[in-house]
């Protein structure tokens, strides 16, 4: 284990402090310019810059095992480590479905191995993905990566019975099921959102109520049973209303929005780019509004990424042909300043808040999500908040290039991530993967 001094910080915005990352561990906390680096220990000169708890991504797509085409294991977590991440759920739309223990095994010692992060792997609800029964969720939960987010997403579990026994089996291992909300019949054929653009294009709509529909039916399930339920992707003024309502009620639910949510429109569609064609799709301005406001008062827990790569093939075609899906690990940070701190919606510590520690409470990822105070594992990340650098897909980790903020300039900028210690980026480029675990290795 390194040993490493980070001078002059600000902890979660406030007061300028020196921590001493040592063992892996937060070893001290003091004010600026009192500690000193022990002998061999790396300094890292943070004056001026934010220093938040590692960001914890509850939504993920690696496409490993399978689509290895779109993105690896490896080239996402890299991706991860520049964005600031420290762990990432894996969602289970792989080729194999990642419905069984060792399928989630499999990803989980990928992880390992790369080094940039931790992995943690999400079980499919159903067999398959095909939504006709459970699967193997007891097995995936005792197994070496101890699974406790559950999700279809790509597909909804739309079975009402079997959503229902999905949140009762669930509990007796302190899961949660993370549901895709698409009412599959409402959709079909949909290209983008039902509205005016929608009309005016030509272009099939998605209406809003396909989302809603699904969300009021789950919170009443969850509530039923007395499971907790944690909802995808909310891109809707009206799916805000619904998780408000059941929150009010002592529904035990929870809710993301990704970061593209919060700042784009339907009306960017107008161009058929299909960079912008997206599940769920970009909606309005009044929708935009209500997430945002959503995320301030609370309704929204967790700001998760979504993050989708996919080959240029599968985007660089015509609109209805493409896939939907958008990049999203490498932009978030700067994406939420944009969005919500810099209106003033989140100071630091709220975006803490929704990009880490609630995304690990969430995903019961107890080395994750702390508030960097001594004897806590040593997950930051340090962000220049004066910085403005403009995106560019073809200089980023990972494999894909479908970002919607192509040539956009964004505030913020990641300086260093450290897991565990371990400095995964440094000077805002990635450093070293942390080296694997004794034991760890895994053959395919």
């Amino acid at each position: 284990m390194t040993t490493t001094l980070v001078r002059a910080a600000r902890p979660l915005g406030a007061e300028p402090r020196d921590l001493l990352l040592r063992d892996g561990l937060v070893a001290e906390v003091a004010p600026a310019g009192t500690l000193t680096a022990p002998d061999g220990a790396r300094t890292v000169e943070a004056e001026g810059l934010v220093a938040l708890p590692g960001l914890v991504d509850l939504h993920t797509h690696l496409r490993e095992p399978g689509r290895e085409d779109a993105e690896t294991v490896d080239t996402g977590t890299r991706a991860a480590a520049l964005g600031g991440f420290t762990a990432v759920h894996a969602m289970a739309n792989t080729a194999p479905v990642a419905d069984t223990a060792g399928v989630v095994e499999q990803v989980w010692r990928l992880g390992r191995e790369a080094g940039w992060c931790d992995v943690r792997p999400v079980g499919a609800v159903t067999t398959g993905l095909e939504g006709q029964r459970l699967a193997e969720l007891g097995a995936m939960a005792d197994s070496a990566a101890g699974v406790r987010v559950f999700s279809d997403d790509g597909k909804c579990v739309f079975d009402a019975v079997l959503m229902r026994r999905a949140l009762e089996y669930v509990k007796a291992f302190d899961g949660v099921v993370a549901q895709h909300a698409q009412e599959p019949r409402l959709t079909e054929g949909a290209q983008m959102n039902e509205g005016a653009v929608s009309g005016v294009l030509g272009l099939r709509g998605w209406p809003a109520v396909a989302e809603e529909a699904i969300i009021a039916r789950d919170v009443l399930l969850a509530g039923h049973v007395g499971s907790r339920l944690h909802v995808c992707h909310l891109s809707t003024a009206g799916s805000v209303e619904i998780v408000r309502w059941a929150k009010a009620r002592g529904v035990d639910v929870t809710a993301e929005v990704t970061p593209h949510h919060l700042l784009l429109t339907d009306e960017l569609v107008r161009g058929y780019d299909p960079v912008y064609k997206v599940n769920p799709p970009l909606r309005t301005d009044d929708d935009v509004r209500a997430l945002r406001a959503g995320v301030a008062d609370g309704t929204i827990d967790v700001v998760a990424t979504d993050h989708a790569p996919h080959p240029v093939e599968d985007k660089d075609c015509e609109w209805s042909a493409a896939a939907m899906g958008m990049t999203g690990l490498e932009t978030a940070l700067s994406v939420v300043v944009q969005a919500l701190v810099e209106p003033g919606h989140l100071d630091w510590a709220g975006v803490a808040r929704v990009m880490s520690q609630t995304p690990a409470r969430i995903g019961r990822v107890a080395s994750q999500g702390g508030s960097l105070q001594v004897g806590e594992a040593a997950n930051l990340v340090l962000v220049d908040p004066a910085a403005r650098w403009t995106v560019d897909p073809s200089a980023m980790a990972t494999k894909g290039r479908n970002s919607p903020f192509a040539g956009r300039e964004l505030p913020a900028r990641v300086v260093a991530t450290f897991w565990e210690g371990h400095a995964t980026v440094l000077d805002g480029a990635l450093a070293t993967a942390r080296p694997a675990e004794a034991g760890s290795t895994w053959t395919r």
